[in-house]
């Protein structure tokens, strides 16, 4: 594991932009993580009672464990949005950037003041991410963005698990990340674009878009063939053999051999050679075709063997395969540690504390992860002074008014 320190300078490909985040929850907040961890000056807006994320997950001593790796490398401050002091600040915060992430409801910020016509008219090359559930316009564009929701309505929950259940979640918010992977990659091409026009553009990403797009492979078969994609449980359709198969010791080993040079190394591991001249198992599409009985015949030979067995017979064929791995999997994984993707950074209160590492890996401008997730509004004082000017006492007037809130400041007028 590698760590960092916030004396840690930027670096990386982005160096030298400045983000703010007015999102919430995971996929804005995500967005924004992923400019930041590639150098990206990231100054996150937060309500004074604090972004929905910090309930989220496990806590330890009352602290935010999944706010640690979200909110890392970004600056703090919280500004009330409410108030209209609150909302002059954010908007002369825009008006100095080249990246606004958002993910609010379509329309919030233009009830704001704070809609792309106006902060673009005065800065011409301002990138705005939008992120919401169904994008900025069509019948849904006012409907609440709740990845769950988006997934039901992008097809792709209806094609998870097993057949015979009703479809189950993954256990992360994943139209969210979806959405907020597509708003980090659509914020950099409308940054190289500026580059050539001088002018900056909405990057709209709608949750629902973003896990459609991952239908991909059923689309054209609905509209030629007229089939409906399904659940199919651990298999991949029309890609055999491609499944979880059972161990001797009651595991499950997953292995990929849909390809003719696979299956052929599969077969011979197996002992059973002659499944390659099978006309059943010939190729791809009659393997496809026969499904049942190639998984029948892979599963019958994974059953004579432990899990260690099988991973170590597959791995000695060049057969992709694997166990299904656990958080302890991966912590005790030394690929992991090799390619950095356990990273410890420090935090104020809980010490050591490992987050996800950066992806992906660049070989000329690497991100790093500068510091864990701040606490609501430790940056406010030290963002508002060096970017909007303000001094001690407009900042003290501010916290008093309940415009801002933050470490070091007075809290609304009891301190009066």
């Amino acid at each position: 594991m590698s760590g960092e320190n916030e004396t840690s300078k930027a670096s990386g490909p982005l160096v030298g932009l400045r983000v703010i985040e007015l999102g919430s929850t995971v996929a804005g907040p995500f967005c924004a993580r992923l400019l930041a961890d590639f150098g990206a000056d990231v100054i996150k807006v937060e309500q004074p009672d604090g972004d929905t994320i910090r309930t989220f997950s496990h806590r330890r001593d009352g602290r935010s464990l999944y706010n640690a790796s979200i909110q890392r490398g970004k600056k703090i401050v919280s500004i009330d949005l409410r108030t209209d002091e609150g909302r002059q600040l954010v908007r002369s915060l825009c008006e100095g950037a080249d990246i606004v992430v958002e993910n609010f409801r379509a329309g919030s910020l233009e009830r704001w003041g704070l809609g792309y016509e106006s902060l673009s008219a005065i800065n011409s090359g301002l990138v705005m991410v939008r992120i919401s559930g169904f994008g900025q316009d069509g019948p849904y564009s006012d409907r609440g963005g709740y990845g769950v929701v988006c997934e039901a309505v992008s097809g792709l929950r209806e094609i998870t698990g097993d057949p015979d259940l009703p479809p189950p979640r993954v256990a992360t918010s994943m139209a969210d990340y979806i959405a907020g992977l597509y708003g980090a990659f659509g914020a950099v091409m409308a940054i190289h674009e500026r580059t050539r026009t001088g002018r900056g553009q909405v990057v709209d990403s709608a949750l629902y878009e973003g896990s459609f797009s991952f239908m991909e492979p059923h689309v054209p078969v609905y509209q030629q063939l007229g089939i409906v994609a399904e659940r199919a449980g651990p298999l991949l359709p029309g890609n055999t053999p491609n499944s979880i198969y059972p161990t001797k010791d009651g595991r499950y080993v997953l292995l990929a051999a849909a390809s003719n040079a696979v299956f052929d190394r599969l077969a011979k591991a197996m002992g059973r050679p002659e499944l390659i001249h099978d006309p059943r198992f010939a190729n791809g599409v009659s393997r496809a075709e026969n499904q049942a009985v190639c998984d029948a015949l892979v599963a019958e030979w994974t059953q004579t063997l432990d899990l260690a067995q099988a991973e170590a017979a597959l791995d000695q064929a060049k057969v992709p395969a694997s166990r299904i791995y656990t958080v302890e999997d991966i912590f005790n994984d030394p690929h992991y540690a090799a390619r950095d993707m356990l990273v410890e950074v420090e935090d104020a209160e809980l010490g050591p504390v490992t987050v996800p590492g950066v992806v992906p890996k660049l070989s000329g401008t690497p991100g790093r992860i500068r510091w864990a997730g701040h606490d609501i509004g430790d940056d406010t004082a030290d963002v508002l002074a060096a970017e909007l000017n303000l001094d001690a006492a407009e900042l003290e007037r501010l916290a008093r008014d309940g415009a801002i809130y933050g470490n070091g400041l007075p809290v609304g007028e009891e301190d009066e």
